[in-house]
């Protein structure tokens, strides 16, 4: 019996599809299927990874814990809640079987062999024959393919794929310390998560921003000329002057002169990986995160192809297998099939050698656009976008005439127009970044009049995720999936402490952001280079040219450099820049003896800065009563002492709340809205109050009732 290993129940249901059931027989071999849920284990905390004489080492946020020895590691998993079930159903089938094939994703970054070797190991499946599938995509006919042609594995510890994505995931566990380090330096005010992506990510964010506040823009005029068709001649060699009165008046109108006309082709664009796709439905305000969702349901439903390749190209095969459904996609996407007769491969876009191919429409073809909704209201537009993007690709060339002409008085003035004779593919797909600047359908004109030029230095493009997506592209840090995840990661307002906020595709830095930016100057996470530094390791791991145990020993290196350069980086962190004051890592402590041990506390406390008196008696332990102000900006009257607390693991002294004071006074005003003299006396009463348009900390206006709990010392919405 082959027991066949899937990474998810719809892959599981795909193969069985294809198969003829979850049991049954092939081509004379008997097999049964069985679907993991991804990965059903994790690494244990690391404080769990070493001895337990190490266990303070690793589990208190101190910086002087740092860098940890990775040798001390045991590499230890646990399994994931609510997966029992499941990793009993895989063990109980797979057991009686003589040949376990691994058919989980051929992801480039060996995830698939993880996700299942990790199980197999687990569970103490061994002793088998043990196999793998390789299939780009779930498609019927690919199935039976990669089930008759799989390869045999050899052991675990010999399976190159699993052993550089293993490292990976070790590494990328090792880089929690970068998160420690930030986190601290920041004075424990917010988890700063750092890694490879994520700190990427803020860092040429805010290199972009920080460069687009500096612009400081800088005029210059000069003379050109203007042709009565608007195409534009200038002179590299003319001067440029600081104001427009400056400039000499000293030309005259002068006959064009035609040099010449040539006829171009433009090939369709390439076509777009995940990330592209995403940067593009951003605008439309369609979150990474809800695109990588509905993509995937798509997926699963074979509607699209895998969305986590890393190849731009599609092979031969996979052009072939598609080239018959073209007509009933142009369709569905309202293309008009007579467009598409371009129906041989290109040889930019079909190559032979690569693996899932580039994303692209999938084998079920959706009777209609509307239809995709019930994977998610930006299941259209992902299948529209993606669908004529690769329909262009069957398009015939944009064709253009290519004009350059000069002065016939002034030879140094030149222009040039590009005359579009065939559209092509651009009626197919709107490819913005090949909009011609000199794209004019008259051409080159037959008279010049001179003017006064306006110019400037250039001034930096505003990030936005298709920016961000395109340095990251040139980098080659990640896949578009990667890419797309990571970014839904770090703009995810349902997180605790997101790193940027996405405005239709517009992004800036959170507080948050602006904390790890700062901290994140020269450090080596922050560098793009230590992600193409992985990944060749990673290669050379899986091409035996490098061990794996003396990878892992360079974070050492890391961690001791990044420790040093973000204590140096925090010292910046109070300084106010765009309005914005960054938050301060080493607020200012009052120092003394607590129960006989030294301790030190911040010496202010919502809003309120204690008095030396007040200090002694908190280190005295005596309990006080301070007026202060909530996180709401609501002002309160509390009552605490000094204890020890923890928070994220972090022990410290500081004041404590006890519990809130009411002195009989009643706020004059509550979110925006300042009481009448009628509606004081009622709240002072102790009435309910209906009020309308207050104003949330959000800015968004809201109606409340609302009324004054003398016990809790504030108000108490009903």
């Amino acid at each position: 019996m082959i027991g066949i290993l899937a990474e998810k129940p719809s892959a599981a249901k795909n193969f069985a599809k294809a198969l003829g059931g979850m049991q049954g027989t092939y081509r004379g071999e008997s097999y049964t299927i069985v679907a993991a849920r991804g990965h059903l284990y994790e690494y244990v905390p690391p404080d769990k990874q070493v001895d337990a004489q190490y266990y303070d080492q690793m589990h208190v946020w101190n910086l002087a814990n740092l860098p940890w020895d990775e040798r001390l590691f045991q590499w230890k998993r646990e399994r994931k809640e609510d997966t029992r079930d499941t990793l009993n159903t895989i063990k109980n089938t797979l057991k009686g079987c003589s040949e376990v094939v691994i058919a989980t994703d051929d992801d480039p970054s060996g995830e698939g062999e993880l996700l299942a070797w990790e199980i197999l190991d687990e569970l103490n499946i061994r002793n088998k024959r043990f196999t793998r599938m390789y299939f780009t995509d779930e498609s019927v006919k690919e199935v039976q393919r990669a089930f008759v042609q799989r390869k045999v594995l050899p052991p675990m510890r010999q399976d190159m794929d699993f052993v550089k994505a293993e490292f990976r995931s070790q590494w990328d566990m090792l880089s929690m310390q970068f998160t420690r380090i930030a986190t601290v330096c920041a004075g424990n005010q917010a988890v700063l998560r750092q890694g490879r992506l994520k700190s990427v990510m803020v860092q040429m964010t805010g290199d972009g921003l920080k460069a687009v506040k500096e612009y400081k823009r800088v005029p210059f005029y000069q003379n050109k000329f203007r042709d009565d068709h608007g195409v534009i001649y200038s002179n590299p060699e003319e001067p440029r002057f600081a104001s427009e009165d400056q400039v000499p008046q000293i030309y005259h109108d002068s006959e064009v002169v035609c040099d010449g006309k040539q006829m171009k082709a433009q090939a369709p664009p390439r076509l777009m990986d995940l990330a592209a796709l995403s940067s593009r439905l951003s605008p439309m305000g369609y979150k990474a995160s809800t695109v990588l969702s509905v993509y995937q349901k798509m997926y699963e439903a074979q509607v699209v192809s895998y969305p986590r390749t890393e190849d731009k190209v599609i092979t031969p095969e996979q052009f072939q297998d598609l080239l018959p459904l073209v007509d009933r996609i142009a369709s569905v996407v309202g293309v008009d099939a007579s467009l598409l007769t371009h129906r041989t491969p290109r040889a930019t876009h079909v190559k032979t050698g690569g693996a899932h191919g580039a994303n692209r429409p999938g084998p079920n073809v959706p009777v209609s656009l509307q239809d995709l909704k019930r994977y998610g209201d930006c299941g259209p537009v992902i299948y529209e976008l993606l669908a004529k993007n690769y329909l262009a690709m069957l398009c015939e060339d944009y064709q253009y005439e290519s004009q350059k002409g000069h002065l016939k008085d002034y030879p140094k003035f030149t222009g040039t127009a590009s005359v579009p004779k065939f559209a092509g593919w651009k009626q197919v797909f709107a490819d913005d970044a090949d909009v011609s600047e000199d794209e004019n359908a008259q051409g080159l004109g037959t008279m010049a009049s001179p003017f006064v030029a306006e110019g400037a230095n250039p001034k930096p493009p505003t990030p936005t995720m298709k920016w961000l997506m395109k340095q990251l592209e040139k980098y080659d840090v990640g896949t578009g999936a990667t890419r797309t995840s990571t970014y839904a990661e770090v703009t995810s307002t349902s997180g605790k402490y997101p790193l940027l906020k996405e405005s239709k595709g517009k992004l800036s830095m959170t507080e948050f952001g602006d904390m790890s930016y700062i901290l994140l100057a020269g450090t080596v996470i922050g560098d793009v280079k230590t992600t193409e530094n992985l990944q060749k390791q990673m290669r050379d791991i899986a091409e035996g040219k490098a061990v794996p145990a003396d990878c892992l020993r360079q974070v050492q290196d890391f961690v001791r450099h990044d420790l040093g350069v973000m204590q140096q980086n925090a010292k910046q962190l109070h300084i106010t820049g765009g309005g914005t004051t960054m938050a301060t890592p080493a607020k200012e402590k009052y120092r003394g003896t607590f129960k006989g041990k030294p301790v030190a506390f911040n010496i202010e406390w919502g809003g309120h800065r204690f008095t030396e008196d007040e200090c002694q008696r908190l280190l005295a332990g005596e309990s006080i009563v301070i007026d202060a102000v909530s996180r709401k900006g609501d002002p309160m009257r509390v009552k605490g002492n000094l204890a020890e607390q923890e928070y994220n693991g972090h022990k410290f002294y500081g004041f404590n709340r006890l519990e809130f004071v009411n002195d009989g006074s009643v706020p004059k005003k509550f979110s925006g809205h300042t009481f009448t003299d009628d509606e004081y006396t009622l709240l002072c009463a102790g009435k309910s109050l209906h009020l309308e348009n207050l104003v949330s900390r959000k800015g968004s206006k809201y109606s409340a009732t609302i009324h004054w709990d003398e016990d809790l010392g504030k108000f108490v919405f009903e």
